[in-house]
């Protein structure tokens, strides 16, 4: 005699990144454009949030990373918020590379790849496993956002600006802003803006072709790059 069980009666598994069934017998799982929308949100709102926020008050930014990873695990522990608790503990790691950099090493630029990429060998291991893909795209998406835009930086030669806007009062920052301003504006400047726009616009806009919520997040935050980056540039631009 078979000992099938109903599949709303079976063990839930957090560590299965394949939910369906479990939705299935839970409820209807959420739209993927909600998985878009958490991920801009997640990518663009905190970095105006944080970024002032580390700069008085660096260890009140560490002490929320625990947070997020509280509320994260306890999401993820529930079957009809498990994939949300996914997302909300990869955003733990970028803000918790977005505190150490901003908060105690944001005078060298050199250095802010390397602690972006704090949370890249988990990535990389829960990747390998099918573990927790929904956060882990998350990270791999803003990570890669990270690069391009680290990327312009140093091919526009706007090092030596990013120092300076370190380590000077607030008030003192327009004439640097212009000077940096100038320097994006040469025709070397916009082709590269140019260039590396369209590339996160393929690479953010070919995930959402898929049905899989974990693309859409990667795309989302791929995509909220340019958000972030635009804005900041518009900053600049009228400060």
């Amino acid at each position: 005699m078979s000992s099938y069980t109903p599949i709303s009666q079976k063990r839930y598994s957090p560590d299965l990144d394949d939910l369906s069934p479990v939705f299935i017998s839970e409820g209807k799982a959420a739209p993927n454009w909600l998985f878009l929308t958490a991920a801009v949100i997640l990518t663009s709102v905190p970095v105006f949030f944080q970024a002032p926020l580390v700069r008085s008050f660096p260890w009140l930014s560490l002490l929320m990373t625990l947070g997020w990873l509280g509320l994260g695990l306890r999401l993820r522990s529930h079957p009809k918020t498990h994939q949300w608790g996914d997302l909300l503990l990869g955003f733990t790691w970028t803000w918790l590379a977005g505190t150490l950099y901003w908060g105690w090493l944001r005078w060298e630029p050199h250095w802010h790849l390397p602690v972006e990429a704090i949370g890249l060998p988990f990535a990389y291991i829960g990747l390998s496993k099918q573990w927790g893909k929904v956060g882990k795209w998350f990270y791999m998406g803003s990570l890669l956002g990270t690069c391009v835009t680290d990327l312009y930086f140093y091919l526009v030669k706007l090092i030596p600006y990013w120092r300076q806007l370190m380590q000077v009062e607030p008030d003192l920052v327009q004439p640097i802003f212009q000077a940096a301003l100038s320097q994006m504006q040469t025709s070397w400047g916009t082709t590269c803006a140019l260039g590396l726009a369209i590339f996160l616009v393929i690479a953010g806009a070919l995930p959402l072709l898929s049905r899989q919520p974990h693309w859409w997040v990667f795309g989302g935050s791929v995509l909220s790059t340019i958000l972030v980056d635009g804005l900041f540039w518009f900053a600049a631009t009228f400060a």
